[in-house]
């Protein structure tokens, strides 16, 4: 029972949170188990362009290292977080979602390159939590009982937990940095004299994702209006 009720909670969350975070803990226990390594998920430009191992590009994002502290610290954010987004700013707007995932996992991408940077998961954690804080300034937030404070400087209290921990910050610093693009590219300039989006979302992924929405201005056949059918 308790089995199902935890299944039943998980199908509450949605789709694209849900869908990420299952992933991620999936990957993690495939290596836990020795089903997967290490070697065949970290991002590589020579073996995904010259040996078209293109999966390399969405599982550097999905393994946080083995299990331990660091692994489940980090889940605690993408499941928290994500959920945050999509079920706040983006309720109703799957496909924007997951295009903020796309353009977010293709610069980190393509910046990552220029760091050596192996697995972007944690940048892409920042990344959501920086996007909720801006969206969220006014909002304090609790930091494991130690800090509290305005959830604009959460990603840099983020950092500054990695900094303690002997970890590289430019994984934070990358996210940080997609994070404030997205935030800039999407919510500052279209708001700007003369300014407008940018980011579009691909119709495709509207048409994929989003529910459809009925159109206010239709008017219905008459055999389609509720009541007698009038001849």
């Amino acid at each position: 029972m308790a089995w199902q009720g935890l299944t039943a909670e998980f199908l509450q969350v949605p789709a694209v949170t849900r869908a990420y975070t299952a992933a991620c803990v999936l990957t993690t226990a495939a290596v836990q188990l020795e089903l997967l390594s290490p070697f065949q998920l970290y991002f590589n430009p020579h073996l995904v362009f010259r040996k078209f191992q293109v999966w390399r590009l969405v599982t550097n994002f999905l393994f946080f290292g083995p299990l331990g502290f660091s692994f489940f610290f980090n889940m605690l954010f993408v499941f928290r977080y994500c959920r945050m987004l999509e079920e706040g700013s983006f309720r109703g707007r799957t496909a924007d979602f997951v295009f903020m995932f796309l353009f977010g996992g293709g610069l980190m991408t393509l910046l990552g390159l220029l760091g050596s940077l192996f697995f972007l998961g944690q940048a892409l954690t920042v990344m959501l939590v920086y996007v909720w804080s801006r969206r969220n300034p006014r909002v304090r937030v609790n930091f494991f009982g130690l800090l509290t404070f305005q959830a604009p400087f959460l990603p840099w209290a983020l950092m500054g937990f990695s900094l303690l921990l002997g970890n590289s910050i430019l994984v934070d610093l990358l996210g940080i940095a997609v994070g404030h693009i997205y935030y800039f590219l999407e919510d500052v300039f279209p708001n700007q004299p003369g300014g407008k989006r940018l980011l579009l979302t691909p119709s495709f992924l509207k048409l994929l994702l989003d529910a459809r929405q009925e159109d206010p201005d239709y008017l219905p056949l008459p055999e389609e209006q509720p009541g007698p059918l009038q001849q």
